[in-house]
């Protein structure tokens, strides 16, 4: 006897109700991460747009890579990508931003100038001109 009433029944009367605690589960996370989004949607839009003096102090990316194996077992892989940049204020503080590979582009660390943003969305940086032709 193996502690499971003798045979191995209990693996069927437990597999189900196990897959049915764990999709409850991964539907309660989902419907939490949406109203987190759309939590954060709505206080973006009802916070100022504001446009202030900033330095872009660092910038970093978050590469993620995925990859499938079909029943053929023929692998495809990919990756994305997510940039961000850090801005200091006049004041001394911080706030990272996630932007689109272009804007990322267009940043380099030590670049002075305006940034706008709302909430924690980003808007834009204009550079400051430096006098340089």
């Amino acid at each position: 006897m193996d502690g499971f009433g003798g045979s191995e029944e209990w693996m069927f009367t437990i597999a189900p109700e196990f897959i049915g605690i764990m999709f409850v589960i991964l539907f309660i996370i989902i419907i939490f991460q949406l109203f987190n989004g759309a939590r954060q949607r709505k206080k973006n839009e009802e916070s100022p747009r504001l446009t202030v003096p900033a330095v872009v102090k660092s910038k970093r990316t978050k590469v993620t890579r995925h990859a499938h194996t079909s029943d053929q077992h023929i692998s495809s892989h990919r990756s994305s990508t997510i940039y961000f940049s850090t801005f200091e204020f006049e004041g001394g503080d911080r706030f990272e931003f996630p932007l689109s590979g272009t804007e990322f582009g267009m940043l380099a660390e030590g670049d002075s100038g305006t940034l706008t943003f709302q909430g924690t969305r980003y808007l834009g940086f204009a550079r400051k001109d430096h006098g340089v032709s």
